[in-house]
């Protein structure tokens, strides 16, 4: 049997975080150009809860949650994912444990146009050289209503098809957490709804960690708890939200919510 090369990383329970930053901080520029994205951010995101991360535009939430996914290396402080420090590890040891313990949810699709659903499903698998586990692969198709799509490509699909197609592939691995940037920004009404009702469910049923960023005070919803960023800094977070208690937080934080 070969040895896992990403055993000695390999996220393991902490008190039930899944995901934490420690004093992170994002600069980028310097002296008069200096932007300071994100100002000593400590934060926690446990297991088998979904976050959602909501803020006025340039307020940092995308940048905290490119940190967080090890999409981008932070400025100063420390970013884990279970307990490995990102920092120690190589582009290698990073670019492993991304595609194997991190499921990633865009607002752009990005599914390969020639592949069918289930190739793009089960693609960072197989790029890992694994099999997927059959019985938890079926339960998510099953999840996000697929199975009777799986041998179409993308351009047979709708757009909420093929975000349930990316859902899908995030959830394929079995990973440690979902981060989502703005997953249902491309959607309708209705096919976010949709996406947004299998990520609740990937948590209330499968036992799935997510952190998404949003605008959107009803996707928010979903979530169990929302944190609010300001300026780069986390400045209010609430639990059970409603789209009326997420909209006027907002509204406090930026009056161009009103």
């Amino acid at each position: 049997m070969t040895a896992d090369p990403l055993a000695p990383y390999a996220p393991r329970p902490t008190a039930g975080i899944a995901a934490a930053t420690t004093e992170l901080s994002k600069v980028y520029g310097s002296g008069d150009t200096q932007v300071v994205a994100l100002d000593r951010v400590s934060i926690g995101f446990r297991e088998g809860e979904f976050t959602a991360i909501m803020g006025p535009s340039g307020c940092g939430k995308s940048t905290l949650m490119h940190c967080a996914a090890g999409l981008d290396a932070p400025s100063s402080g420390s970013v884990r994912i279970g307990t490995t420090e990102l920092s120690t590890l190589g582009d290698r040891q990073l670019t492993q444990l991304r595609r194997d313990r991190i499921g990633f949810i865009f607002q752009a699709f990005n599914l390969l146009p020639t592949l069918t659903a289930l190739e793009n499903i089960t693609l960072p698998l197989t790029i890992a050289g694994r099999r997927p586990d059959r019985e938890w692969l079926e339960r998510v198709v099953a999840m996000v209503g697929l199975s009777e799509r799986l041998g179409h490509r993308p351009a047979q699909l709708s757009g909420g098809q093929q975000q349930r197609v990316a859902v899908a592939r995030a959830l394929a691995s079995r990973p440690a957490i979902v981060f989502g940037d703005e997953p249902t920004g491309n959607l309708d009404s209705r096919a976010g709804s949709e996406v947004l009702g299998f990520l609740r469910a990937s948590v209330r049923d499968l036992g799935q960690t997510v952190v998404m960023v949003t605008h959107d005070p009803v996707a928010a919803a979903y979530a169990d708890r929302v944190v609010f960023l300001a300026d780069g800094r986390i400045v209010d977070e609430t639990r059970e939200p409603t789209a009326d208690s997420v909209l006027d937080r907002m509204k406090r934080l930026d009056p161009r919510a009103r």
